[in-house]
C-alpha cells in the first residue's frame, strides 16, 4: 500500500468520529452519558427529542464505536464505549472556548452573573473536603448519582432541595456541583443555599470532570 493509499485509509477512519460529532445533539447525548448509562427514554426525556430520534442519534455513535448498548427486558441501555470518548468532548469544548467568542457570548447571556458564586476548583474542594471545612452536595438526579458522585458527597436533587434544607447544617460551608460546567443545577442550588442563610459555593466543573482528574470517587451499590 502506497503512502497516499495509507494517509486516505487512516484518516478516513478519524473522520468517522468527527463526523459522528457533527451534530449538537450527538455531543449532549455523550454529555449525559458521562454521567452514567441511560435508557433511551430517559436520554430523550433529558434533550427533548422523540424516542425514535435519540435513537438514530445513539446508532451514529454507535457505528463510531464511541457509545455502547446493552438490552435488558423492553429497555435498551446505552453507555460511553470508553473514558476516552468523554476527554473527546472536553478537548471539543477546551477548543471552542479557546477559539470560539460566540461561546462566551452564550454563556454570557444565559449564565451571566455566575462569577459571584465564587467557584471552586477541584484541589481546592478535595483539599477542604478531607479537612472536613464543607459539605460537598451532589444535586443530580438520584440516578446519576448512585451511578457514580465524588466521594463524601451528600446527594439532594435539586428539585427535592428546597423540601430538605434542614437536612443540612447552617453553619457549615456547602460546595454544590452538577454535570458539569455549562449545568445550572448547581447555581440554582447556591442561590437556594444562600438564600436561607448558607454559605454556599459551587464547583467550577462537574462530576464526569472530577472523576476523568482521577479524584476519589463512589458508587452506590444496588440491591
Amino acid at each position: 500500500m502506497g503512502s497516499r493509499a495509507f494517509k486516505d485509509a487512516l484518516y478516513g477512519q478519524f473522520a468517522r468520529v468527527s463526523k459522528s460529532l457533527g451534530h449538537p445533539r450527538r455531543l449532549e447525548l455523550i454529555d449525559l452519558l458521562a454521567q452514567g448509562e441511560r435508557p433511551v427514554e430517559a436520554l430523550a426525556r433529558e434533550t427533548g427529542m422523540s424516542v425514535a430520534s435519540t435513537s438514530q442519534h445513539l446508532q451514529v455513535l454507535r457505528e463510531a464505536c464511541l457509545v455502547e448498548a446493552r438490552k435488558d427486558g423492553l429497555y435498551v441501555y446505552y453507555r460511553l464505549a470508553n473514558p476516552a470518548v468523554f476527554s473527546l468532548l472536553q478537548g471539543v469544548r477546551g477548543v471552542a472556548e479557546a477559539q470560539l467568542a460566540d461561546v462566551r457570548r452564550v454563556v454570557d447571556t444565559y449564565l451571566g452573573g455566575r462569577d459571584g458564586m465564587a467557584p471552586v476548583g477541584r484541589e481546592e474542594l478535595l483539599e477542604r473536603a478531607r479537612s472536613g471545612e464543607v459539605l460537598v452536595l451532589d444535586v443530580r438526579p438520584a440516578e446519576e448519582y448512585a451511578a457514580g458522585h465524588i466521594a463524601g458527597a451528600l446527594s439532594i436533587p435539586i428539585s427535592e432541595l428546597e423540601a430538605r434544607l434542614k437536612e443540612l447544617p447552617k453553619r457549615r460551608e456547602v460546595v454544590a456541583y452538577c454535570r458539569g460546567p455549562y449545568c445550572v443545577y448547581a447555581d440554582e442550588a447556591v442561590k437556594l443555599l444562600r438564600g436561607s442563610g448558607r454559605k454556599a459555593r459551587r464547583l467550577h466543573e462537574g462530576f464526569p470532570e472530577w472523576r476523568a482528574a482521577g479524584l476519589p470517587t463512589s458508587t452506590v451499590r444496588r440491591a
